[in-house]
């Protein structure tokens, strides 16, 4: 097969069926990642900096941005959603990442672990109920999985699911939980039977205003701090039966499944950081001087660009890969934890290197990228941390 240019300039292979795809950006896929950025650049960018001092959530921001169809973007429009896929849902995370992951993290949540998890999952009777206004951005949703003992290690849940006939009893305490106190809805992974272990785990939908639910400290944090992160706590929360997600004894397959989806949305949060500082930094060096000529210039700067710019490139195919993965129904477990393990590093370690060439002035706030430095360092820890995805990467390349 001659292989032509495309716009993100490779080609992946499947190297189970040695296919190769070719990956082109569709007139769609464009103009959401168009709206996207434009949204990044003239609604979030101006107070970014205030709401990330005065760790001050987006509001009015996530309201507009549930209003452009972006909270609930790979819900099916019966259910108030755009309709579209996973790529798109990539493409403007990282465009709203580049500028704000705190926004992009709410947006996250929203859209990979309680949308989609309902949408798949869910009963019809859910998807009327919660689905339609979380998809419509009216409402925001938690995922309630990290306890204070249980973060990697998601089977020790002490957080606890009593069955009582026609309902549930829930007690116990979730820790950084993302839109903690902004949420309406709350999909609760707790423990009903501990004697079968991940098999006596159930997923269960709690409803803010429940008697007994109580939104706790809010945790003061290194970066994304405009996101709504609290501790939670559930003091026999009176569940109704209907509000669980699929059979008795689903949690945990719930929670690893919509984790899955999640780290694609993490992995784009990651790239789009990323790609912000690139885009920060050669701005600035080729506007700042020094012995006569712009620093981008100076072999040493430009050779940080080229290795900033490979590397990014390379995390957005690794993340797109995963996106077409789950579009075209197939595995996604090992791509997305590639995609999220790759990108979170690329995030870390260039976002420094962006520091690095703004001197001094990538010190002080005002030129955003010491922000991005303090956002990036998360994404190497939630939805699963990067040595989480070298066990499931691992697994896979054994498994085949």
């Amino acid at each position: 097969m001659k292989l032509k240019p495309y716009i993100c300039g490779t080609y992946f292979q499947n190297t189970k069926s040695n296919i190769y795809m070719e990956f082109e950006l569709s007139e769609e896929q464009l103009a959401v990642k168009e709206a996207a950025r434009d949204f990044a650049q003239n609604v979030l960018k101006p107070g970014v900096i205030e709401r990330d001092t005065e760790q001050r959530f987006p509001a009015e921001e996530i309201k507009q941005l549930g209003e452009l169809g972006f909270m609930g973007m790979m819900v099916d429009p019966k259910y108030g959603g755009s309709g579209m896929d996973t790529v798109s849902y990539a493409l403007a995370m990282e465009e709203i990442s580049k500028v704000d992951a705190s926004a992009s993290v709410c947006m996250s949540v929203n859209n990979s672990l309680v949308c989609w998890g309902l949408e798949k999952f869910g009963t019809e009777e859910q998807k009327q109920k919660y689905l339609v206004p979380l998809a419509k951005g009216e409402i925001i949703g938690a995922f309630c999985l990290s306890e204070p003992e249980a973060g990697s290690d998601a089977t020790s849940q002490r957080t606890t699911a009593i069955d009582r006939g026609d309902h549930y009893l829930v007690n116990g305490t979730k820790n950084w939980i993302t839109n903690g106190s902004t949420a309406s809805v709350y999909i609760v992974i707790a423990q009903t039977d501990a004697e079968a272990g991940h098999r006596g785990i159930n997923a269960v939908i709690v409803e803010r205003d429940m008697e007994g639910f109580i939104v706790g400290a809010k945790e003061d944090k290194l970066g994304i701090r405009g996101s709504d992160t609290h501790t939670l706590l559930f003091n026999d929360v009176k569940v109704p039966k209907e509000n669980r997600i699929g059979e008795d004894g689903f949690g945990f397959k719930f929670a690893m499944k919509v984790l899955s989806g999640g780290r694609i949305g993490i992995a784009a949060q990651a790239l789009g950081i990323a790609g912000g500082a690139f885009e920060l930094a050669l701005a600035y060096s080729k506007e700042r001087e020094t012995f006569g000529k712009q620093i981008a210039k100076h072999q040493v700067i430009a050779f940080k660009l080229a290795d900033m710019a490979t590397d990014i490139e390379a995390a957005k195919l690794l993340v797109y890969k995963a996106a077409l993965d789950k579009d075209n129904g197939r595995d996604f477990d090992q791509s997305s934890a590639m995609a999220k393990l790759y990108a979170s590093k690329v995030a870390m370690e260039h976002t420094v290197e962006a520091i690095q060439i703004h001197g001094g002035y990538g010190f002080v706030k005002e030129y955003h990228v010491e922000r991005l430095m303090r956002d990036a360092k998360i994404t190497q820890i939630y939805e699963g941390t990067s040595e989480i995805q070298k066990i499931v990467i691992s697994r896979g390349i054994l498994k085949d």
